[in-house]
């Protein structure tokens, strides 16, 4: 296997932000943010009506840069758009807020979307002076910290110095690192939903097969976005040689609503959560399984879908 594919670069920023009034706020923020973000990135830069289709500065568009940078080497199976090069994340789940409560949510950027962090920062700050959510709950971000809790953003200060660019190799050797304090019991537990298809149906309860093939699919698709070349088959006979055991599953089903400004209508983001315990896990797949902590697997990525921790 190409181990050119733990070369897959990223930035994973840690932004803190204030409540500005007391407010209810959607239980899934990730969503939230997602949409109010991508809105703010289109006021501010948008010059042909949203008409994406008749625009003529497409290929220079900031938006599209962002949102939905080109493939480097672009995968038969990706017929359509799709959000690669960045997650949102946020494991707040708290509704009710007060004057001065604080909010914390991470956004990872990969591959070349890592230039853009002042258009991300941005786009946050204006998200926080509009709001987000049914009452237009207002923030203002107070600080953005690298994975090394050191700050790049600070009472409106900027430390380019602290911006700091890791590999997934990097992030794997970490996780180690970690794990050798306390070796993994093979517990995956899901912090967000996760949205994936098995047999060419929505999964209804964690497969490993599909897992494994999901973290292999996501880790391709990223290959690509860095114009890494790789075997998508080579990557799965790799790992999947030999399937682990699940010795326990618990899941349950998850349906967000959410409001798309591009499509000007509500949609249905579903998914499921829960953990699953395998009963061993090789090194290969070690790696692996770390690998797809970071980067996240299924659909609706962008949106903080399909987030897990070993345990």
């Amino acid at each position: 296997m190409n181990e050119d594919i733990y070369k897959i670069r990223y930035v994973k920023l840690h932004f803190t932000a204030e409540l500005i009034q007391d407010t209810t706020m959607p239980k899934y923020k990730a969503s939230a943010l997602r949409g109010g973000m991508g809105e703010m990135l289109l006021r501010a830069n948008c010059i042909r009506d949203r008409n994406c289709e008749m625009c003529d500065f497409e290929s220079e568009c900031i938006v599209r840069r962002t949102m939905y940078s080109q493939m480097e080497i672009r995968p038969a199976f990706m017929t359509a758009e799709v959000s690669v090069g960045y997650v949102i994340e946020c494991g707040n789940h708290h509704e009710d807020f007060k004057a001065g409560d604080r909010l914390d949510f991470n956004l990872i950027l990969f591959g070349k979307t890592i230039v853009y962090f002042s258009q991300f920062l941005n786009a946050f700050y204006a998200l926080g002076m509009q709001g987000i959510g049914k009452e237009k709950s207002r923030f203002r971000i107070i600080s953005v910290k690298n994975s090394g809790q050191r700050p790049i953003m600070e009472e409106n200060n900027i430390y380019m110095k602290e911006y700091e660019i890791l590999s997934l190799g990097d992030y794997i050797t970490y996780r180690k690192r970690q794990l050798q304090k306390e070796p993994p019991q093979g517990i995956i537990r899901f912090q967000s939903p996760l949205s994936m298809k098995y047999n060419k149906e929505i999964m209804t309860k964690f497969q490993p097969k599909a897992l494994l093939e999901g973290i292999c699919r996501r880790l391709y698709i990223l290959a690509c976005f860095e114009g890494i070349h790789t075997d998508p088959d080579e990557i799965r006979s790799h790992f999947l040689e030999r399937l682990p055991e699940v010795l326990n599953e618990q899941h349950y089903f998850v349906q967000i609503r959410r409001y798309s400004n591009r499509k000007d209508a509500a949609m249905y983001l579903k998914g499921i959560e829960g953990s699953l315990t395998l009963q061993e896990i090789r090194k290969e797949l070690l790696d692996l399984l770390l690998a797809g902590e970071l980067i996240h697997i299924g659909s609706n990525t962008s949106f903080g879908f399909g987030k897990y921790r070993l345990l």
